[in-house]
């Protein structure tokens, strides 16, 4: 879908501030009110916008650890990996990448313990695992960047 000047600046609103009212979405855009929603309607027929949800402070629901899981998977078991990774609950993202590894999870656990009990008992036993190697996250210095601010250039 071809996005104009007013597609992209919906898009950046609601990256901003996703519960604002479509009159104030519409008014900081330089459109009325039904116009905006139907804006956002085609975005979202589209598939520009996948979907909308309230960002959770990991820490103040007790998920204090933060951790990298790079994992090597047998070739022929890599559906069956990701199968298994999507219904994992502890898995917060996973991603496909080229290089030493042949996927990254971003994974969170209430306490070291707890870490170390997904790691040995529950990530080494998904499908194909070969060998992973973890990296503990100490600080989160940006998070939630903007999609919209990268296509800006």
């Amino acid at each position: 879908m071809p996005l104009d000047r007013i597609d992209r600046a919906l898009l950046t609103e609601l990256e901003r501030d996703a519960r604002q009212s479509f009159a104030q979405l519409g008014e900081t855009v330089g459109l009325s009110k039904t116009p905006a929603w139907k804006r956002v309607q085609a975005l979202e027929a589209a598939g520009v916008i996948e979907g909308y949800r309230a960002l959770v402070n990991p820490q103040a629901v007790g998920l204090e650890i933060h951790a990298f899981v790079q994992v090597e998977v047998a070739f022929e078991r890599h559906d069956a990996f990701e199968a298994a990774v999507r219904r994992h609950p502890a898995v917060l993202a996973c991603y496909a990448t080229a290089g030493d590894a042949d996927y990254v999870l971003e994974v969170r656990a209430r306490t070291m313990s707890d870490l170390d009990q997904l790691l040995r008992q529950e990530l080494c036993m998904l499908p194909g695992v070969k060998r992973f190697s973890t990296t503990i996250g100490m600080k989160t210095i940006k998070a939630h960047g903007s999609v919209m601010g990268v296509t800006a250039g």
